[in-house]
């Protein structure tokens, strides 16, 4: 796989300033500019086994921003990946995220 998903410093922050609307018009919801997932919590999902996961964004009750996170299994017969949901395997949705506000690296160059 070697480094092929990296990219530089100056294309992340275009893309935080284009989702905090300071270019282009695309996040309407509020100041959310990022998701602290600690180590230990991902880790949880990946001992399932999972080819991949997949992430949802959602907004709790009250009103905190969540990013939910899911574990996935390749199917070659559809060539996507499935979603291990309780509905469908062992798998589990995983709510371990804290949102950026509050959660934030102030000193951080994507901010």
């Amino acid at each position: 796989m070697g480094l092929r998903n990296i990219i530089t410093l100056q294309t992340a922050q275009k893309w935080a300033r284009r989702w905090r609307r300071k270019e282009g018009n695309y996040n309407s919801h509020h100041e959310l500019h990022a998701f602290l997932i600690p180590k230990e919590d991902l880790t949880q999902v990946l001992v399932e086994g999972v080819d991949a996961v997949r992430t949802y964004i959602g907004v709790d009750d009250d009103n905190v921003e969540k990013l939910m996170i899911v574990g996935t299994k390749y199917d070659e017969t559809t060539d996507s990946y499935i979603d291990m949901t309780p509905d469908r395997s062992d798998g589990k949705i995983y709510d371990f995220t804290r949102p950026c506000p509050p959660s934030c690296d102030v000193t951080s160059p994507l901010n």
